[in-house]
């Protein structure tokens, strides 16, 4: 990452793995505690409603905790589960607490979902498993607040009922991207790619706050609404994941 005056810090709690970019590394400690106790509350949540770990529909959260409260409302708007929006919305609750600090850069990566505002572009890389294409090309955020989220049906461990190498979903907030990119992955498969990537696109449209959509699917891209500049990445490794 060529970063001169940004702070990058990578960390782990549980499941829960990414990596955080800011100019500002008090910002980066804040963010920290904010995944940490979200997760926290989140979990009891979970433990005395145990429906809203396993559903694959929408569910009320209007007695839970912030966490859950955004989860589900980002889960309603795509028609998924809860749980599809879970490492997006913990990312933007990270970076709002880490504007709160005063940063001008606030970038927290969940998982392979990305939330950030920035007073500069930042460039993430595209993550699909061993598919050419992965960490090889990227894309440069120049527009801000945005999430980033990307489903997979063939490299992720996350549940998909479909069969894309990738569909990366660009939203007003993480939340929104991820709960919207596995509605849209579930629907990408068939023996028609070019029928598939077209009910994708249309799908990722119809979801309020969505802005675009970038899908790879059987040698097919398919590419709607507003997408940031694809790039070229040259950086290897978690190196290549956040560049500001």
């Amino acid at each position: 990452m060529k970063a001169k005056d940004l702070f990058k810090e990578a960390f782990e709690f549980k499941e829960t793995k990414g990596i955080i970019l800011s100019d500002s590394r008090s910002a980066i400690a804040s963010a920290m505690t904010s995944l940490k106790q979200n997760r926290e509350k989140l979990e009891k949540y979970i433990r005395e409603h145990p429906k809203f770990l396993y559903s694959l529909q929408p569910v009320q959260a209007n007695d839970g905790p912030t966490v859950a409260r955004l989860m589900a409302e980002a889960a309603e708007r795509a028609n998924v589960g809860p749980m599809a929006a879970v490492a997006g919305v913990l990312a933007d609750l990270a970076v709002g607490d880490m504007l709160l600090k005063g940063a001008h850069v606030a970038v927290v990566e969940n998982g392979g979902e990305a939330s950030a505002v920035a007073d500069r572009p930042i460039d993430i890389a595209l993550l699909a498993g061993n598919h050419p294409l992965s960490r090889k090309i990227g894309f440069r955020l120049e527009n801000f607040p945005v999430g980033v989220a990307t489903s997979s049906g063939v490299f992720s461990h996350a549940l998909s009922f479909g069969d894309a190498e990738a569909v990366t979903v660009f939203a007003k907030n993480a939340g929104i991207a991820d709960a919207a990119a596995t509605a849209v992955g579930n629907l990408v498969k068939g023996n028609n790619p070019r029928k598939a990537v077209k009910r994708g696109t249309g799908k990722a449209l119809s979801i309020k706050d969505v802005n675009g959509v970038f899908i790879l699917y059987r040698g097919i891209i398919g590419v709607a609404g507003k997408v940031p500049s694809v790039i070229k990445i040259v950086e290897e490794g978690d190196q290549a994941r956040l560049q500001g």
